[in-house]
């Protein structure tokens, strides 16, 4: 350090010229920065006294040794490094000075691992953790560890995407809430987000112990730039200096936002937690969950709550031990919220680092540039996900989308079928329980409907609601942009608002065909009923048909015999229809040419063997035995075969699933007082395409062929039966 000293003593005169100006005399200088000819006048000039002139020459001799001083400061960019950090050792309390040495650093190794910890819990928090991770992964070049402190509901729908969303080189871990919350269960707080927003207290206790330094995000913030930036703050660190905050740019802590406000203890105006850097090791070594603990039941006494959880605490533990902080410049948090200074962290859209939405209001927050805000934060809830599988080149250690691309490769390319089967190689992103979802109870004989749809369906959902009152599990196939649309129309209906027991499953869109039996399966993951009716989005269900089910269930045995529980199926060609009410009206309405077997025009086989004659006068299940082409919506219990996934978009991804059932010994039984009438819309995209397309029929004739020969391998002789089906 010594020799690194006396590397700069000629600098030390340029540092004392500028102190030299800085003692002119205030109103001398605004004199001279007038405009360029005062600042530097001619030495004939003889409206100049002579120490005017001296104090110009002095001002052009330390003007040159500056510009001499940058230039090789330029030419070593290691010396001004080390002499960068020499200041910021000696000068720790100038923030500003730290943050022009970080950002003068190298940037963090291209293969290091990047730590990010986030507390979920909920349905709703999983959707705003979707946006914060995109955000993340749109800027980064690092690799990344995830480390969610969860309750189970987030780390099911969190492990499902991150397992769906395959992200070249991020690795994510999970710790349950429950483990932490006898630690912080005890504080009383006011702050909406209950118990979950004094997780990020016991991190050093809860994350691994060979962890040193990790990064802290609320879920409710957005980054603008590289996360590297931030985790390369950690080299400037020095001392005890283990918590990085931006300060509160809120008068919160200050007490003076209503009479006889009361916060909690601050240094100044407070720091806010909604972004930390914590040098994990450092805490554990100063004792960190005893330090806190005392020092939050002392406050206790008088203050009786936190109002804003964890932040409360963590400031009272600074306002104690401030050689603890290390404070990180404004732009890493800008804070959106009521009552605050955040326009003073930027001036320009490069200053932006960490957008936080800290109000409960969110999105409304006043603000005068919340437009653009609001923008760059729709921005990433819009994009598409699937744009940010892209590969770390150099840092590739894991079979991240390797897999995939072995198998599809197997398939020759010129196939003319390649795209089919290639398809049926896709894992599609899919978030589970998109909207909150709880049963309060679940019989033995209960059951569930299983449903998807695509966007242009979406407007049947309030009358299935209102046909069905019991547990539905739905797969949506939908793009990013139209899972927001969704969002709206469901939060703008009080029909689908009130009901908590549907689970919404958002399969993200990708590839060109509709992969209907993948997204039958994704629901199907998701039933807790011990049985299941299969159905579709287009047809409605008579009115009570779920207490109905409910009882046919025990009385055919469904429990202790292979059964499948035909509903039959019927058709109405008019957009209004008043609905039947009970078998008798369904069979009038039938007479009079209102409703029709459904697809007895187009597709009979389809069934046809349901038998709609004896159906008429039937009171009691009656047994039918399968045919080529059967394809009826059954009830069953949950541990059926999945549907076969090469059948993608229009054409026997119901008969095939039928044909399993049939190879299992599956006895299908029809319900007599039973039925679904299917509503009229525009044909679907994939329909139009079988319909127009040789070549997509050609194919389907060809994937029925290898199932059908699959099915004969997989069930022996008893399924020899099914090769002789054209």
């Amino acid at each position: 350090m010594l020799d690194e000293l006396k590397m700069f003593r000629p600098r030390k005169k340029v540092l004392i010229a500028l102190l030299i100006v800085g003692a002119i005399p205030v109103c001398l200088m605004m004199y001279l920065l007038v405009n360029e000819d005062t600042l530097y006048p001619t030495y004939n000039d003889k409206s100049m006294s002579q120490t005017e002139l001296k104090i110009v020459e002095r001002m052009h001799e330390v003007e040159e040794q500056n510009l001499a001083l940058r230039k090789q400061l330029s030419q070593n960019q290691n010396e001004l490094l080390r002499l960068q950090m020499t200041l910021a050792a000696t000068n720790d309390s100038n923030s500003s000075a730290k943050f022009k040495c970080v950002n003068a650093e190298p940037d963090v190794p291209k293969c290091e691992v990047i730590h990010v910890a986030i507390v979920c819990a909920g349905h709703n928090a999983t959707r705003d953790v979707v946006t914060l991770i995109k955000s993340v992964l749109f800027y980064r070049r690092n690799p990344l560890h995830f480390h969610f402190l969860s309750d189970d509901v987030a780390e099911l729908i969190l492990r499902k995407l991150f397992q769906t969303w395959n992200v070249a080189e991020v690795q994510i871990s999970f710790y349950p809430a429950d483990s932490v919350k006898p630690d912080i269960s005890w504080i009383p707080n006011r702050h909406y987000s209950g118990v979950y927003g004094l997780m990020k207290l016991t991190l050093p206790k809860t994350l691994p112990s060979d962890m040193n330094k990790v990064i802290v995000l609320d879920t409710d913030v957005t980054l603008a730039t590289d996360i590297a930036e931030l985790w390369k703050i950690f080299r400037v660190l020095r001392g005890k200096q283990a918590i990085g905050l931006v300060e509160n740019q809120s008068d919160w802590y200050l007490g003076k936002l209503w009479k006889n406000h009361r916060p909690w203890p601050a240094l100044g105006r407070g720091f806010n937690t909604g972004v930390i850097l914590l040098d994990l090791k450092m805490l554990r070594e100063i004792g960190w969950m005893q330090m806190w603990r005392l020092i939050a039941e002392k406050e206790l006494m008088s203050l009786l709550s936190v109002s804003l959880a964890d932040q409360d605490i963590f400031n009272a533990v600074i306002k104690q031990h401030d050689y603890l902080v290390y404070r990180l410049p404004c732009q890493w948090n800008v804070q959106l919220s009521m009552n605050t200074q955040s326009e003073q962290c930027y001036s320009e859209v490069s200053d932006l680092k960490i957008i936080h939405w800290n109000s409960p209001m969110k999105l409304k927050v006043k603000n005068k540039h919340v437009e653009f805000f609001r923008n760059m934060y729709l921005t990433f809830l819009e994009y598409d996900g699937n744009l940010l599988r892209r590969e770390l080149f150099g840092c590739s250690n894991s079979t991240s989308n390797q897999t995939q691309d072995v198998v599809i490769n197997d398939h020759l390319e010129d196939d003319d079928c390649y795209d089919f089967r290639s398809e049926r190689e896709l894992v599609h992103r899919t978030h589970l329980y998109y909207l909150d979802y709880k049963v309060s109870s679940i019989s033995e004989d209960d059951v569930t409907l299983v449903l998807q749809l695509s966007m242009d369906r979406l407007q049947m959902l309030e009358m299935i609601c209102k046909h069905w009152e019991g547990p539905i599990a739905i797969a949506l196939y939908m793009s990013d942009a139209e899972a927001q649309q969704f969002l709206r129309y469901a939060m703008g209906s009080e029909t689908i608002m009130s009901r908590k027991n549907i689970g919404y499953h958002i399969v993200y869109r990708e590839g060109q065909f509709y992969p209907v039996n993948y997204l039958r399966n994704i629901a199907i993951s998701q039933v807790r009923t011990p049985y299941m009716f299969l159905s579709d989005i287009d047809f409605l269900p008579m009115y009570g048909l779920y207490e109905y089910l409910k009882k046919a269930i025990p009385m055919t045995e469904l429990a202790t015999h292979k059964k499948a529980l035909v509903v039959p199926a019927f058709e109405t060609q008019r957009y209004r229809l008043q609905f039947p009410k009970s078998k008798t009206e369904l069979l009038s309405m039938l007479d009079m040419g209102t409703l029709f077997t459904f697809r007895y025009h187009v597709w009979p086989k389809g069934h046809e063997s349901t038998n709609f004659a004896k159906w008429r006068t039937a009171t009691t299940p009656y047994t039918v035995r399968w045919a080529l082409d059967f394809e009826p919506y059954v009830v069953v219990a949950k541990d059926i075969p999945l549907y076969d996934q090469r059948f993608l978009g229009f054409g026997w991804n119901k008969v095939s699933h039928i044909m399993e059932l049939d190879a299992q010994g599956y006895e299908f039984v029809v319900l007599p007082n039973a039925f679904i009438i299917h509503m009229p819309h525009a044909p679907s995209f994939d329909i139009a395409k079988f319909r127009s397309s040789s070549l997509y029929r050609k194919c389907l004739k060809i994937l029925k062929g290898e199932f059908q020969r699959d099915l004969s391998k997989k069930y022996g002789i008893k399924a020899l039966k099914y090769l002789s089906v054209d």
